[in-house]
């Protein structure tokens, strides 16, 4: 029977292509129209040459729909909101960063304008310091909330307390859920009627259930009534709804959406919780055309995109050779810089033990376990080359920008394709070349090629390994596994 094409809204039918070959599309950085003379500096003494396809056409278009300030006046239209799925590692955090610093340059009073909300600690921190770059020497303040801190501690970053009232110490705040949710409904002062600005990157996992209230709570404390002498009234927002004489003679602020993601769901009815208005759509995510204008038929269905220079291969293999596999590459085949993925914190650290015990590979684990500074250290000593292998779990690595990933190895295959997509890329990022193998178990197997095959993902490889490569591993392998339970008793 003919599958049933959901209905798809306009805007993600015809979404903005963008080009998907990262190195043969670079723009340099003075060919994207209206970026700040201020801005272009700091690019350039941050090594920024050229932009990335993503990047040279989301920047204008946020900076396009800011180009009267960001108040809007009598007969001001409201900007659209933006989506933006494009594969990791392609540079989606300075597409929002350069024009979101840009617009707020010169505005007078400190309010909330930019919240930027992601799935976790490290991610957050990571865009903190990329906004920290940008508006270093402007005077604008970024605060990031994510539960690192005490309460009382945020709450002193966030606003302080003066005789006529409060007033806010940030312009631009980046968080996690569940702490920004803390503040909209226990910090006095915390406002965000003066939101200009909502990005969720990690889009996808942001709609999720979980986090559907966060989403609600922001644009809740957005619309609410400033009791405040009634100073603001002159700004004060209305959801907005059809335009009337009323609505349109106090200027407002309009409150526009951004959201990123490597895999933006296209499923219409979990956009439409986001309550987007008349969104634009950019996307490296689509099936190429050939030359005479049919299309590819292998790529009809594509649904995600992967970096350009990584290649993929599985290894067959049971239960019990999994670890003898894992140190085969390591130590007989040498690769370097290794990040490996397993299902589970438990599975995680049992494997790190292992390794550990078995010797001869310096090797690390990150999880959630483990305190956020001495993540920071790991990540750095991975970085440096002085770790090899960093064994981690989906929630740890999501969305994490680690530099000079030579392979990704799915030590547990992973059961979605989402999760898939996101652990290999953070390999060949940024244009480079990368390598991720998979372990699969034998009875996995049709499951797991189905489920690539389904996401139009053609050319992974088959690597078996021979049983004859691991023999020699084997009884050092025995003596590890005994000093384990030793060690574990």
């Amino acid at each position: 029977a003919p599958q049933v094409q959901p209905f798809l809204p306009q805007w993600l039918a015809q979404p903005k292509r963008v080009q998907k070959r990262i190195k043969d599309n670079l723009c340099p950085i003075s060919d994207v129209p209206g970026i700040h003379p201020r801005l272009l500096k700091k690019l350039q003494m941050n090594g920024v040459e050229s932009f990335f396809p993503v990047q040279a056409e989301v920047i204008p278009a946020i900076l396009q729909s800011a180009s009267n300030g960001y108040l809007m006046g009598r007969g001001g239209y409201r900007p659209k909101d933006i989506c933006v799925s494009a594969p990791t590692g392609s540079g989606k955090t300075l597409s929002f960063v350069i024009p979101i610093v840009q617009v707020l340059l010169d505005r007078v009073v400190c309010h909330v304008r930019a919240l930027v909300v992601l799935p976790t600690k490290e991610l957050a921190q990571q865009v903190s310091k990329v906004f920290n770059v940008y508006t270093d020497g402007t005077g604008l303040k970024v605060v990031l909330i994510t539960g690192q801190k005490p309460f009382a501690k945020e709450q002193e970053m966030l606003v302080q307390k003066k005789v006529t009232g409060y007033c806010s110490l940030a312009d631009i705040v980046v968080a996690t859920p569940g702490r920004l949710t803390d503040h909209i409904n226990q910090t006095p002062g915390f406002s965000l009627t003066q939101l200009r600005f909502l990005i969720v990157d990690e889009a996808d996992r942001m709609i999720d259930d979980m986090h559907q209230n966060c989403l609600n709570q922001i644009v809740k404390a957005a619309f609410q009534v400033e009791n405040d002498s009634g100073s603001n009234m002159l700004f004060q927002r209305t959801k907005p709804g059809p335009l009337t004489a009323a609505s349109s003679c106090s200027p407002q602020i309009p409150l526009q959406k951004l959201l990123f993601s490597a895999t933006l769901t296209q499923d219409p009815e979990k956009l439409q919780q986001l309550d987007l208005f008349q969104p634009r759509l950019f996307t490296s995510v689509y099936s190429e055309k050939n030359r005479d204008g049919t299309e590819t038929e292998q790529d009809t269905n594509n649904k995600y995109t992967l970096p350009e220079g990584l290649s993929q291969c599985y290894v067959p293999c049971d239960l019990n050779s999994k670890p003898l596999l894992l140190l085969y590459f390591m130590l007989k085949m040498k690769f370097t810089r290794v990040l490996c993925f397993t299902n589970s914190r438990e599975a995680s650290h049992r494997l790190f033990l292992l390794v550990q015990a078995f010797g001869g590979v310096t090797v690390a684990e990150f999880s959630s376990r483990l305190p956020p500074n001495e993540r920071k250290r790991t990540m750095k000593e991975f970085e440096q080359g002085k770790i090899q292998l960093l064994i981690s779990t989906d929630a740890t690595a999501r969305g994490i920008d680690v530099k000079g990933v030579n392979y990704v190895i799915n030590y547990d295959a992973p059961q979605f394709i989402r999760t898939y997509i996101h652990r290999v890329g953070r390999t060949a990022r940024a244009g480079e070349a990368g390598v991720a193998f998979s372990l699969v178990l034998r009875i996995q197997e049709r499951r797991f090629l189905r489920m690539l095959r389904d996401a139009g993902i053609q050319d992974i490889k088959k690597h078996p390994v021979k049983g004859n490569s691991l023999k020699p591993l084997v009884q050092q392998y025995e003596g590890a596994l005994s000093k384990l339970e030793k060690t574990v008793k």
